[in-house]
């Protein structure tokens, strides 16, 4: 009998290994399906690069997620990003792509590290309710300073060059759509090591147990900052694919619908799922263009009720469902045990 409990131990992991393998397979597809979008789908392409950046702002949600903090004004990273892509442009009618992409991913660091200061001092809907408060006072300053801002009109962002070069429309949408898949791939790569490093266990700790770390002599408050500057930035990424993307820059980039509309995605994909973050952007994009278009009247009704069904009967989102149905098949496959304990 021992024998044969020492024989299913390998059997069980294989199994685990062999669904790691499966979702990393289907990830493959998944990417190399997205590459060819624009060669199979071109019509396509605006709306999965617009998705792809929601979906890297997405990332940084997920990141709180995962230390049991939610987010109600992570959109003010989103729009600072953009902004400052938006006014460098303006100084800088030449500026490089990268240049722009960094500027504005450290507009929103360093914004992050601002706010950050104040807010990881609150847990719950204290931490979520101050970051929606900082969100809006940006909003409000947008919206009022209208002779640097633009006010609700916003800013146009000239078309940045790449490595010098001014492209024309469609070749610089190509290099943007494949510059933010790279983008997809790399930092959710990043961010899967960074969960699995110490720095990311203990960041985790937050949310089951935030006192053990005051035992080992570790500020809650500044491993939670660690987490928070890494997703504000994030969303800085995603706020200047954004901007590049749409070509002008809005108010409505920081307004408190945007931060309920990640919470939302991040929820749909699966919350905290690094891979939930860009599937739940890409299944919310889809269904909110196609849905206002053939249901203008009730497109908002239609996305609630999906995501009424999803925390009723799938609270681990898209990616819960997936894995669900990976484990039964596992599950359904003989292991034969009495064959291999003969």
């Amino acid at each position: 009998m021992l024998d044969t409990s020492q024989r299913s131990a390998p059997k069980l992991s294989d199994k685990a290994g062999g669904l790691r393998s499966t979702r990393s397979l289907l990830t493959l597809a998944g990417v190399l399906l997205l590459a060819a979008v624009p060669l199979i789908a071109p019509s396509m392409q605006l709306l999965i690069n617009l998705a792809l950046a929601k979906g890297l702002a997405v990332l940084g949600v997920t990141i709180l997620l995962r230390a049991g903090q939610v987010s109600f004004g992570h959109a003010l990273f989103f729009g600072v990003s953009a902004y400052v892509g938006a006014f460098l442009m303006a100084s800088m009618p030449q500026a490089d792509l990268i240049l722009v992409l960094i500027a504005g991913v450290a507009g929103a660091a360093i914004s992050g590290l601002l706010v950050g200061l104040f807010v990881v001092r609150y847990r719950g809907i204290f931490f979520g309710m101050l970051n929606l408060a900082f969100s809006m006072i940006f909003w409000s300053i947008l919206e009022k300073f209208y002779h640097i801002t633009g006010g609700a009109d916003g800013i146009r962002l000239a078309r940045p060059t790449v490595l010098g070069m001014a492209l024309e429309r469609p070749e610089f949408e190509a290099v943007l759509f494949y510059l933010s898949l790279v983008l997809m791939v790399g930092l959710g790569w990043f961010t899967l090591r960074w969960f699995a490093s110490p720095v990311g266990q203990i960041f985790q700790t937050i949310k089951t147990n935030e006192t053990r770390l005051e035992y080992l002599g570790l500020s809650p408050k500044r491993v939670l900052l660690s987490g928070y500057l890494l997703s504000a930035a994030l969303c800085g990424v995603g706020g200047s694919l954004m901007a590049m993307t749409q070509g002008v820059v809005t108010p409505e980039y920081v307004w408190w619908v945007r931060s309920a509309e990640m919470v939302f995605i991040a929820v749909l994909g699966g919350a905290g799922s690094v891979r939930g973050a860009f599937i739940g952007a890409l299944i919310y994009e889809i269904v909110r263009v196609y849905a206002s278009a053939f249901a203008g009247d009730i497109w908002q009704l239609l996305l609630g009720s999906f995501l009424l069904i999803i925390i009723l009967f799938a609270p681990g989102g898209i990616m819960g469902i997936a894995d669900s149905v990976m484990n039964r098949r596992s599950k359904s496959q003989p292991t034969n045990l009495g064959e291999d304990a003969q």
